[in-house]
This record gives C-alpha cells, sequence and structure tokens, in this order.
C-alpha cells in the first residue's frame, strides 16, 4: 500500500518537475518501470566555482517515500565537504526524521514528509543543488583551503 502511494506521489511530482523546471536541475527515470531511482543533472550556477559544469547524480526513493528521505548520491567528481569519496550526499535534510542519535543535528534539520508538498518538486531537489552546488562555490577561493 505504501510503495503505491509513494508511486503515485513520485509520478506527479516527476511530472509536474518536467512542466515546472527548477532552474539548473533536470531529472528524468533510470528505467520507465522504476520511479523511485531518478538521474538527475545539477548545472553548476552562475558566479560559482561550480559554474558550467553539469553534475550527475541518482536519487533513490525509498517504498515508504515520503515518510522516509531519498538518497543522492553523485555519479560525476563532486569537490564538496557535504559529499562523501562514492558520491553520496550527506546533509542534514536527507537523514531520517527524528532525533540525530549521534547528537549532532536537531530533529526540525532533518528530514519531514512535509519537505515534499506537492505539487512542486520534491523539497530536496533545491536543498541539493543550493546546499551542495551553491553553498561551497560561494566561498572565496581562499575559503577553500579548510576543506582541503
Amino acid at each position: 500500500m505504501a510503495a503505491s502511494q509513494a508511486s503515485l506521489l513520485l509520478q506527479k511530482q516527476l511530472r509536474n518537475l518536467c512542466k515546472n523546471p527548477v532552474d539548473g536541475f533536470s531529472a528524468g527515470l533510470i528505467d520507465e518501470n522504476n520511479v523511485f531511482e531518478w538521474s538527475v543533472t545539477i548545472i553548476g550556477p552562475p558566479d560559482t566555482l561550480y559554474e558550467g559544469g553539469f553534475f550527475n547524480a541518482i536519487m533513490s526513493f525509498p517504498q515508504n517515500y515520503p515518510v522516509s528521505p531519498p538518497t543522492v548520491r553523485f555519479t560525476s567528481e563532486v569537490w564538496h565537504p557535504n559529499v562523501y569519496a562514492n558520491g553520496k550526499v550527506c546533509i542534514s535534510i536527507l537523514h531520517p526524521p527524528g532525533d540525530d542519535p549521534n547528537g549532532y543535528e536537531l530533529a526540525t534539520e532533518r528530514w519531514t514528509p512535509v519537505h515534499t508538498c506537492p505539487p512542486g518538486p520534491p523539497f530536496c531537489i533545491h536543498v541539493i543543488r543550493d546546499a551542495v552546488l551553491l553553498s561551497l562555490g560561494r566561498l572565496p577561493l581562499s575559503g577553500q583551503a579548510i576543506y582541503n
């Protein structure tokens, strides 16, 4: 039951994303028979170190979406402190809802089902685009030394 509801929601969100694109972001299904796996491309925003770049990733949505967050893994090389060497994105908004067992994040910083309000695209699309590419990309070059 939950998987079919998640499937319907994701189909609707992908249709809406195609009708109302998000600047610097495109998405489509990896396999037309699996709405839970999206191939996404984030275009490097102007006036950042990522300008002109095309960064590919896979968004994997769980069967109980939107109760649980998607995971995002870049398949393109991305140099950013919130992207692991294997491409997995680690930002609070993509962590499961509730209290952080390690005590590093507030529950309000973590995923909640509210982050995917139809009819628009999943909120996490904006967060990934902005948090990963804009945050570091707007630092002055000298500021990047702290991440080396």
